[in-house]
């Protein structure tokens, strides 16, 4: 059949059936204008791809988890107005960090079209103008291969610039260890029970002395009625716990919240410009004993620490950060003229801040072998327990190993501790576990000594005895001891075995 025959045969059928051929154009005609524009966009969604500098240049971009992959594709990084959390850490301690030194060449921390809000004029005449915001640091964006084309000029790091990226052991310090001021959110009838606090312990090299020091401020920081507390408190197998305490007007009080110094009274927790902290202290014995007399100096381990974090909502608030997850420690603590002398002993250091009423919480901290952890979880009392996973940090010489979520610390309680005529039930063995994906983890805690607080003796010695019956749980247990570590994190057997300390309620 022939051309021409064809188009005779094509005009024939259009003239014999007219409505029927017009649908069938039609809808032809709608399917192929359909897969023009998906065509079109997808050669756009390509070339956005392709286009590093769309998403802040580089080979990888990394984003929040849970974040919208469509969305970016559709409307790019700043679409979100999104940030990452704890940025420096992703930055120092996952992104640039000597694990990963084999595969990534460099990492350049940016924000895309951030919205900020100015304030432009003076009382009446005052408006608010909304805005977009970028940041970048020069050189890294350089390193990355997504620099900006400039006019004229230069483009280089700042101060802040070289804060952020490259931060001097001290400046690294004081970043995470700051400290605050009681929030605005927080209700009046709270503001009374917010602490914050640095604590340090050291452990002798045989594990039998454990020495114990915090610096608290604690009340309505700055404006209201608040104060502050030296607590110091030493543990020898076999022997009972012995405690030391201090009250200092908020007066005597030294802080800064941009630095981690702190100052009550003539006890301090400094950090050095070598980004080693000084501690010193002094307290008189609860049962009139001598005074005790603390100095030591606590050096922390390369990339072994805990970022922070700082939780809030349904009337908690609870911040935390482990500036010296594993440390070493050099001084000596004076009871009278009887010295516990120590030289690059185990030693730890976190930083607490929140409202500390209706909360307790599980916290644990141990080396085991090369690598060290830090579990944890915070809880309202008068809410439903158990409540959310604890977190289960580890690191090891390289920074940042893993992150799991085991749903408890499964406590045995075995064993009878008598505190003043009270038969205590307390554990001598803890165990978690979890599973994600191929990497596995189990954790034996083994208690060794115990010591038991009564959280109700100042609310009975404040009249407040009815806020006493109400407390389930008023045992706070600070238990010393050992842990076991086993598992699998990317391919690689976790094991290792070390001392710690646990904390618990009954």
């Amino acid at each position: 059949m022939d051309f021409g025959t064809i188009i005779r045969l094509a005009f024939a059928q259009l003239s014999h059936r007219p409505w029927r051929s017009a649908l069938l154009f039609g809808g032809f005609g709608l399917g192929v204008g359909v897969m023009i524009v998906l065509l079109s966009i997808g050669e756009a969604m390509m070339a956005q791809a392709r286009d590093e500098r769309l998403v802040g240049g580089g080979a990888i971009t990394v984003l929040p988890e849970g974040l919208d992959v469509e969305m970016l594709k559709t409307g790019g990084v700043g679409g979100m107005w999104f940030s990452i959390a704890n940025a420096r850490f992703v930055h120092r301690q996952l992104l640039t960090s000597p694990r990963l030194g084999a595969d990534v060449v460099t990492a350049a921390p940016q924000i895309s079209e951030k919205l900020a809000y100015l304030r432009a004029g003076q009382g009446a005449d005052a408006r608010v103008i909304p805005v977009r915001a970028l940041g970048e640091i020069p050189s890294a964006s350089h390193t990355a291969g997504a620099v900006p084309p400039l006019a004229s000029g230069s483009w280089v790091d700042n101060a802040a610039d070289v804060a952020w990226l490259r931060p001097t052991p001290s400046e690294r310090l004081h970043q995470m260890d700051r400290f605050h001021v009681v929030p605005a959110s927080v209700p009046a009838d709270a503001r009374s029970s917010w602490a914050e606090w640095h604590y340090a312990n050291v452990v002798s090299d045989d594990g039998r002395q454990r020495l114990f020091v915090t610096l608290m401020l604690v009340g309505d920081v700055p404006h209201g009625e608040w104060g502050a507390q030296v607590l110091i408190s030493q543990q020898v197998d076999g022997r009972p716990v012995r405690r030391w305490s201090r009250r200092v007007p908020a007066a005597r009080v030294q802080f800064d919240t941009t630095r981690a110094d702190l100052v009550v009274g003539d006890a301090e927790f400094r950090v050095r410009d070598d980004g080693h902290y000084v501690v010193r202290a002094k307290a008189e014995s609860e049962n009139g004993g001598p005074p005790i007399d603390v100095a030591f100096t606590l050096e922390p381990e390369p990339r072994q620490y805990f970022p922070g974090a700082d939780l809030g909502g349904q009337g908690l608030v609870s911040g935390y950060a482990v500036p010296v997850l594993r440390g070493r420690a050099s001084g000596q603590a004076c009871v009278g003229a009887d010295c516990f002398r120590f030289s690059d002993a185990q030693g730890y250091h976190d930083h607490n801040w929140g409202v500390w009423r209706s909360v307790n919480w599980e916290w644990g901290g141990s080396r085991a072998g090369d690598y060290t952890f830090l579990y944890g979880r915070v809880q309202q009392t008068d809410r439903e327990a158990a409540s959310a996973p604890v977190f289960f940090y580890l690191v090891d010489s390289l920074g940042f190993r893993a992150l799991f979520r085991p749903q408890r610390v499964e406590w045995t309680d075995d064993r009878t501790l008598s505190v003043d005529g009270t038969a205590l039930r307390v554990p001598s063995r803890g165990v978690m576990t979890d599973v994600r994906g191929s990497d596995t983890l189990h954790v034996e805690l083994l208690v060794d000594d115990v010591a038991a607080t009564d959280t109700r003796r100042g609310l009975i010695e404040r009249g407040e005895t009815a806020a006493a019956r109400d407390i389930a749980k008023p045992w706070f247990l600070q238990l010393a001891g050992r842990a076991r570590l086993r598992g699998r994190v990317g391919g690689q057997v976790l094991s290792g075995e070390g001392r710690g300390f646990f904390e618990t309620y009954r």
